[in-house]
């Protein structure tokens, strides 16, 4: 699960924007911009892939591990000029996700390479236990 970090967690309902995203995708540079990811399970670790294209993730990406949520945070700029015409382009863009159950802090690699950011979690090997049965009496 992941959410936006400009969102109030207090907040009951989650924007209307949340639900129906796709036909308001028009709208994202007024609602502010979101990184796009994808997560899923490979070889016991949790692996988030994230767009983040046009920085430089030595000065402009910052990656962290806090309250069992991995958190994303990247500023954009840059100016583009020609001789008729200039164009600049800024902004800071975040995202949280929240991390499974048995996700290890203390294993996490992120690696950038052409505006992916790949982000590695170790999953802790869970002992499963033997199952108990319990018995259940009658109040009667």
């Amino acid at each position: 699960m992941s959410v936006n970090l400009r969102k109030d967690p207090r907040d009951l309902l989650p924007g209307f924007i949340d639900w129906f995203e796709e036909p308001f995708f028009t709208l994202r540079p007024y609602l502010g911009q979101a990184i796009r990811i994808e997560d899923y399970t490979e070889d016991g670790h949790y692996m988030i892939r994230a767009e983040v294209p046009g920085i430089d993730p030595e000065k402009d990406l910052e990656v962290t591990v806090v309250h069992g949520c991995l958190v994303i945070s990247a500023h954009r700029s840059g100016s583009a000029e020609d001789k008729h015409r200039s164009e600049f382009r800024y902004g800071s863009v975040g995202r949280a996700i929240q991390l499974p159950a048995g996700a290890d802090s203390d294993d996490v690699a992120a690696e950038y390479d052409h505006g992916l950011l790949t982000v590695k979690v170790g999953l802790k090997t869970e002992q499963k236990g033997q199952a108990k049965q319990i018995r259940v009496t009658s109040g009667k």
